[in-house]
């Protein structure tokens, strides 16, 4: 079992000690090599005075109770419900959790995480995204996570992106800095755009200058309810896009225009304008204004937490957002 020194990536003695956040990487290929590196991290976190949470696969969490025991400071929660099906969605939900634990006097908050990274590419991709944007997105979080991943199987395109967004990793023989991290917003800017077949079909509606916001939201919303989709996951996709558009008025450069495709279980949205678009490969990832909501910048933010998928894309005509949601 590997001995945990309580000394995070600066160095510093002590988990206490520091408020930021610690990104790990653990790869095994039995329970008992993630049992010899967890359990010693969850007992080390208990005894530095830190709160624990156990993300991982039911069989793993099993290993891991068993191996520490049944100590109230220690949540089990479940791996698929702890990762929402949108990465801002889950920065949301952990930065909370860290807040509270934080509030009842723990250190850190130590989780321990096994992402599913689905099954498509689109859902891959979102799952990379969201291990690069973490390193930003939790800088100033008492958060320390280890992140696991079961070489058996996982993919390589997972296995690959561990490798590459953990500034540290960690086996039996100890931690120590990772020569193959790369830097987030470089690793950001080197993933592709998924494709989404439906933008190759004809839209079900198209604005090519938009200048009556209130009239087209009124069109698209009608246009959503003919797809007879889930009442709540269409009025948050009407919000996303609505908050694009809007966004897109304010911010950008006229003209804005708006493509909205409908199939059976999916809806995705378009809105380009002639701007810049955004130049911050973390933007969305959390309020513009941190968390001073009252300052606004939270368009972007919402519609990656009410959408499945959101991509910026730019080019020398201006930039675009395009919205996807699906449903069974």
């Amino acid at each position: 079992m590997v001995a945990w020194t309580r000394e995070d990536s600066d160095g510093a003695a002590g988990s206490a000690a520091v408020s930021g956040f610690v990104h790990d990487g653990l790869f095994f290929d039995s329970p008992d090599e993630l049992v010899a590196v967890a359990a010693p991290f969850i007992l080390d976190g208990l005894a530095a005075g830190d709160a624990v949470a156990i993300a991982v696969s039911s069989q793993n969490s099993g290993h891991l109770r068993k191996a520490v025991g049944d100590d109230p400071r220690v949540v089990i929660l479940d791996g698929g419900g702890s990762y929402h099906s949108r990465a801002a969605a889950t920065i949301a939900s952990w930065r909370r959790l860290a807040a509270r634990r934080a509030a009842e006097g723990f250190g850190r908050l130590r989780v321990i995480g096994e992402v599913d990274f689905g099954s498509t590419t689109a859902e891959q991709l979102e799952w990379q995204r969201y291990e690069a944007v973490i390193n930003h997105a939790f800088a100033a979080t008492p958060l320390w996570g280890l992140c696991v991943f079961d070489t058996r199987r996982c993919a390589e395109p997972v296995l690959s992106c561990a490798r590459h967004t953990h500034p540290q990793l960690v086996d039996a023989a100890g931690r120590r800095a990772n020569p193959a991290f790369v830097d987030p917003a470089r690793y950001l800017g080197a993933l592709p755009v998924p494709v989404e077949p439906l933008e190759a079909t004809a839209p079900r509606l198209v604005a090519e200058d938009v200048s009556d916001f209130v009239a087209l939201r009124h069109t698209v919303q009608a246009r959503l309810a003919e797809t007879g989709g889930p009442a709540d996951l269409l009025e948050d996709f009407l919000l996303a896009v609505d908050e694009m558009t809007s966004n897109a008025l304010r911010h950008g450069a006229p003209p804005v225009a708006l493509s909205l495709w409908t199939a059976p279980g999916t809806v995705v949205c378009t809105i380009r304008d002639a701007g810049a678009g955004w130049a911050d490969p973390f933007a969305g990832y959390g309020p513009a204004h941190g968390e001073d909501l009252s300052r606004g910048g939270m368009g972007l933010w919402l519609a990656r937490q009410l959408c499945d998928h959101v991509v910026l894309r730019r080019d020398e005509h201006g930039a675009s957002v395009r919205l996807t949601s699906r449903w069974a």
